[in-house]
């Protein structure tokens, strides 16, 4: 809800402020199922020379919300890497494709918000938040029982 103010900073960096607790929450939704730590921190390298790589590109366009914007790049990653432990021990790979949805469709609100304003950002980036919000949400939550 607070992303819809586009053009008030301030309720963008609340904005950015939620998601990031939301990732925050996944990791440990992961990590409560389970995860494995060498994995984890395996799937860091390869992530975070993509997150130096994705905050290389928002750096000369996020201005005053560079600090901001590097914290939701770290807290993402760490998101990914989590499924991925989550996924070496032993969890659904259905996991890691909802959190890969998520962190696509991230970039997608990024480049619409600091690079570049198109609608092909919302058309790619709104089927992927919702696919990997619908796949987090139903591999992450207990199955629910009936009767």
């Amino acid at each position: 809800v607070f992303l819809i103010f586009k053009h008030d900073k301030r309720m963008f960096l609340v904005g950015l402020v939620a998601f990031l607790l939301g990732h925050l929450a996944y990791v440990v939704a992961f990590a409560l199922r389970g995860v494995d730590g060498r994995a984890v921190l395996t799937a860091l390298v390869p992530l975070g020379l993509v997150a130096v790589g994705v905050g290389r590109w928002l750096w000369p366009h996020a201005g005053r919300l560079r600090g901001p914007v590097l914290a939701y790049i770290a807290v993402i990653t760490a998101m990914v890497a989590a499924a991925i432990g989550a996924v070496a021990a032993g969890d659904t790979v259905m996991l890691l494709l909802g959190a890969t949805l998520f962190y696509l469709s991230d970039l997608g609100v990024a480049r619409e918000r600091f690079v570049e304003k198109a609608f092909v950002n919302k058309l790619v980036g709104q089927p992927l938040y919702f696919a990997g919000q619908l796949l987090l949400a139903w591999y992450v939550a207990p199955p629910l029982s009936v009767g």
